[in-house]
Formats: C-alpha cells, sequence, structure tokens
C-alpha cells in the first residue's frame, strides 16, 4: 500500500477503522477475532507517523475464502481510503507470525533544504556509521530518556547531493529499544558535523522484514 502526499492525517485507531470499513465494502470474506469484542483479523505492519508519505506500506488480511489476487484487486479497487494506493497483493502462509512481529525496519526517503555541500552531508552520514554510539533523548511521556540511536541505524547515506539534496536511511523497529526516527539521524548528522539541516519532507519507501534484513 502507498499514502500519498496530503492524504487525511488520520492517527492509527482512525487508520484502521477506515481499511476495515473499506474492505467490509468490498465484500472481501475477513475472518474476524473471537471475545466479547469481536473485530475484522486485519493488522498494520507499524504505525506511520501523521502526514507522512509512504509506499510500500503492509497490512495483513487474513480471509475465510481463498480469493485470487486480481478478485482481491477488482473488488478493493475505488473503495480504499482517501489519499492510499493499493501496490502489491500477495498470499501469506496462514500458519506464519504475526505481521507486526516481522516487521523489523524501514527505508526512509529525506529531503533536506538548500545550503548544506554534499561532501559535508556524506561525511556527516559516515560519521554516524562509524560512531560506536550516538546519544540521543527523546520524550517518553512526561520524561525525557536518553537513548543510543546507533543501535537502531542500519544505515545512512547521501543518494542525490541536489539541488535538493536527499539522504537515505534505514533504521530499525525494537521493541525495547524503540524505533529510530529518521528525523532523529538528520539531527545527529547536524550536532556532529555543526551543519544547519532542515529537513522539508520525509517518505517512508518500505517497510522491511527480518529475514530481509539478516
Amino acid at each position: 500500500m502507498a499514502r500519498d502526499p496530503g492524504a487525511p492525517p488520520l492517527a492509527q485507531r482512525e487508520l484502521a477503522e477506515t481499511w476495515e470499513a473499506a474492505i467490509d465494502a468490498a465484500g472481501l470474506p475477513v475472518a474476524w477475532t473471537e471475545g466479547a469484542r469481536p473485530r475484522p483479523r486485519i493488522s498494520f505492519g507499524a504505525p506511520l507517523p501523521l502526514e507522512m508519505p509512504a509506499e510500500g506500506e503492509l497490512i495483513d488480511v487474513v480471509l475465510t475464502e481463498r480469493w485470487p489476487a486480481w478478485r482481491v484487486r477488482e473488488a478493493l479497487e475505488g473503495r480504499v481510503p482517501d489519499g492510499w494506493r493499493l501496490i502489491e497483493l500477495t498470499d501469506v502462509w496462514l500458519g506464519g507470525p504475526p505481521l507486526a512481529g516481522r516487521v523489523a525496519a524501514a527505508d526512509y526517503r529525506i529531503t533536506l533544504g538548500p545550503g548544506p555541500e554534499p561532501a559535508a552531508l556524506a561525511r556527516a552520514a559516515a560519521e554516524l556509521l562509524a560512531a560506536e554510539r550516538i546519544d540521543r533523548r527523546r520524550a517518553k511521556g512526561t520524561e525525557t530518556v536518553r537513548y543510543d540511536l546507533r543501535t537502531l541505524l542500519l544505515d545512512v547515506r547521501l543518494a542525490t547531493p541536489g539541488p535538493p539534496p536527499i539522504v537515505v536511511a534505514r533504521t530499525r523497529f525494537h521493541p525495547e529499544l524503540g524505533t529510530g526516527r529518521p528525523e532523529e539521524v538528520v539531527a545527529a548528522m547536524g550536532e556532529r558535523t555543526g551543519l544547519d539541516l532542515e529537513v522539508t519532507s520525509i517518505v517512508r519507501e518500505r517497510l522491511l522484514l527480518l529475514d530481509e534484513i539478516r
């Protein structure tokens, strides 16, 4: 799935409800959970920050009947939420682990404002990857906690010298350490080199599963 710029900025719960309504309108034979409050068995790979465009999101939908991909696509065409597009449909093993537990990282494309020299940006990215530790702070509830961004950073590099310059970064999702945020990667680049870096846009290009980063 892809979310275009300008799509309604829905919180994760609202987004899930919107997708559930779209899939129900498409007439797909969706399986339901058991319990006092049953829900359609639809799960998302990872929460997507508000207003962030995306080009390769993952949604798991469990059906009670085996439909060919073309039939599912035809049913969903014109019914996906506003600002979203259907990219690809894939069969997965029903007995496999939950999708959220298999998502391990994400690729981001970060467009910067004018000013910094390409050589300085490339050097900043290289310094981050060479660092043993990158101390950062983030809000957690009512507190501010320190964490090591380096443990969550898999790759960062200057992809396009510009203008405008574009940096690509791959960061981890970790159940205990948290999520590597692309804006924090840029902030760390700026602090390491004394550059004044302005982020003009961030696109989440795709989510990566565990077996894709091993």
